[in-house]
C-alpha cells in the first residue's frame, strides 16, 4: 500500500544556503486515512508539514546521488524529444518512525531532468513493484507538466495528475499494469507520454 506521492522541482545541485528551499512542491497526494483525532485544519497543516519534509529528504538523496555519481540534472525539459527513463537515477530510502509519518515507511523515488518523484509505502510493500509504478507514473506526470519558463519553473496540471492517480494508483494500492492497459489510458487522457 502507498501512502503518499510527492513530485517536487529541486532547486539545484548545490545544498541550499540557511533559508533558501532545496525544493519546490509541485504535487502531493496521501492515501488512507491520516490517525489520530482533533481539529481538521490542525491535521491538515500537519499532513502539509511532513510532506514538506518528505520532500526535502528526497531532493537531499538527490543531491547525495548527483554529487557521488558527478552528474548534474539538466536545468530544464526538452519541449519535445523523448526522455529514457530507463538510466534515470533513483533510489529507496527508509523513513524512521516521526520522520515524518509516525511509522517506518519506505520510500521509493526517481530523478527525472530538474524533478523528482516519490512514492511513500508500506515496509511490506513490494518493492520492485512501486518502483516500476513510479517508473510508469513518471512519464505522464511529464506529460501534464507546462513550462513557465527554464529550469524549475513549471507547473503540474492537478486535475490530470488525480485522474492519473485514481486510475493507476487507485486507493494508494499498487497493480500489476500492462502496456495495453497504459496505452489505451494515454489514449483516454490525451496524453502522450515520454518513454
Amino acid at each position: 500500500m502507498a501512502r503518499a506521492l510527492v513530485v517536487l522541482a529541486l532547486c539545484g545541485p548545490e545544498p541550499p544556503g540557511p533559508g533558501a528551499p532545496s525544493c519546490r512542491l509541485l504535487y502531493a497526494r496521501t492515501f488512507g486515512d491520516p490517525p489520530g483525532a482533533g481539529d481538521p485544519a490542525r491535521q491538515r497543516l500537519r499532513r502539509k508539514e511532513q510532506l514538506l519534509a518528505l520532500a526535502r529528504q528526497v531532493a537531499s538523496q538527490c543531491r547525495l546521488l548527483q554529487a557521488s555519481s558527478g552528474r548534474s540534472p539538466s536545468p530544464q525539459l526538452p519541449p519535445d524529444e523523448p526522455i529514457s527513463l530507463q538510466d534515470a537515477p533513483g533510489g529507496v530510502f527508509q523513513l524512521r518512525p516521526g520522520d515524518p509519518f509516525p511509522e517506518r515507511l519506505t520510500v521509493a523515488w526517481i530523478s527525472v531532468l530538474s524533478l523528482a518523484f516519490a512514492l511513500v509505502c508500506d515496509p511490506r510493500e513490494n518493492l520492485p513493484l512501486a518502483e516500476i509504478t513510479l517508473r510508469r507514473l513518471t512519464p505522464r506526470f511529464l506529460a501534464s507538466l507546462r513550462l513557465l519558463g527554464s529550469g524549475t519553473d513549471v507547473l503540474l496540471r492537478p486535475e490530470v495528475a488525480d485522474r492519473l492517480l485514481d486510475r493507476l494508483l487507485p486507493h494508494g494500492r499498487l497493480l500489476f499494469l500492462n502496456e495495453c492497459f497504459l496505452q489505451a489510458l494515454d489514449r483516454e487522457m490525451g496524453l502522450k507520454a515520454a518513454r
